[in-house]
């Protein structure tokens, strides 16, 4: 089942919405990152209806989600210009995920700076090469993927990947950007051995109010700048089809081996 279908299958009700998460869209024994943060966003806009646009999410990812799971999204403050909403997925095994989202109409001001240009080199969608068959996790086949830079000399702790949703009809833009922005594998990938890795922490700051690309197509670069005693840290961002930023964020990443 596509994200579309995921989300029309999915049940609202007063302070709750109800998602049944594919085995396809799972990550091991989770479901993957971007689909259950796009279903916590997808809670709130459903559950507290005439927000402005998302600005900032930051993610937790706690536990693991499968199968049928429950997202609650609360209003935390409501301000002149923005609103605060915490959303949580819970599933049998308990708390997988916890959100915070802030919501903020546009407001005056004489500072303009726009300084996150894409990485050197990088290659247009429709000059890339797709990801040979069968690499990469297995939710991956939800999504069409190609390369964004050329590669490496050698092994870099990064990852650019052009990635878009195989179906993305109907997606409300900022939920379907919450379910490509975290498609790729750590940027510390290409430097481990074979090993289980998971997110831990996620943090998104949309650079625009309404994200739009040509033909669904997004740049995604995952860059890891620290590795110690099993943590990483990496910077990351999207840009839309014609190189113009649309997100930027940072993840911490647990690995083991």
């Amino acid at each position: 089942m596509k994200l579309p279908g995921i989300l029309a299958a999915g049940v609202s009700e007063t302070d709750r919405c109800r998602f049944t998460i594919p085995p396809e869209w799972m990550q091991g024994r989770t479901s993957y990152g971007g689909l259950s943060s796009a279903l916590a966003l997808e809670s709130a806009l459903r559950l507290h209806p005439g927000l402005p646009p998302l600005r900032s999410a930051a993610i937790s990812f706690i536990g693991p989600l499968a199968g049928e799971v429950t997202v609650t999204a609360r209003e935390l403050r409501k301000g002149r210009n923005a609103t605060w909403i915490a959303a949580e997925v819970t599933s049998e095994a308990g708390v997988g995920l916890t959100a915070s989202f802030v919501f903020m109409g546009p407001v005056e001001s004489a500072l303009h700076l726009n300084d996150a240009p894409p990485p050197a080199g990088w290659i247009g969608p429709e000059d890339a090469l797709p990801l040979p068959p069968r690499t990469g996790p297995g939710f991956i086949g939800n999504f069409e993927v190609r390369f964004g830079l050329p590669r490496a000399d050698k092994p870099q702790p990064e990852l650019c990947w052009w990635v878009r949703l195989r179906d993305r009809s109907g997606l409300e833009p900022m939920v379907e950007l919450m379910a490509i922005a975290d498609a790729l594998p750590p940027g510390v990938m290409p430097l481990l051995r074979a090993g289980p890795v998971s997110s831990m922490t996620w943090l998104v700051n949309l650079l625009t109010p309404q994200p739009a690309t040509r033909d669904g197509w997004w740049l995604v670069r995952a860059a890891g700048n620290y590795a110690e005693n099993g943590c990483s840290s990496q910077d990351m961002g999207v840009w839309n089809a014609d190189g113009e930023p649309v997100a930027m964020g940072m993840q911490s990443i647990a690995l083991f081996g």
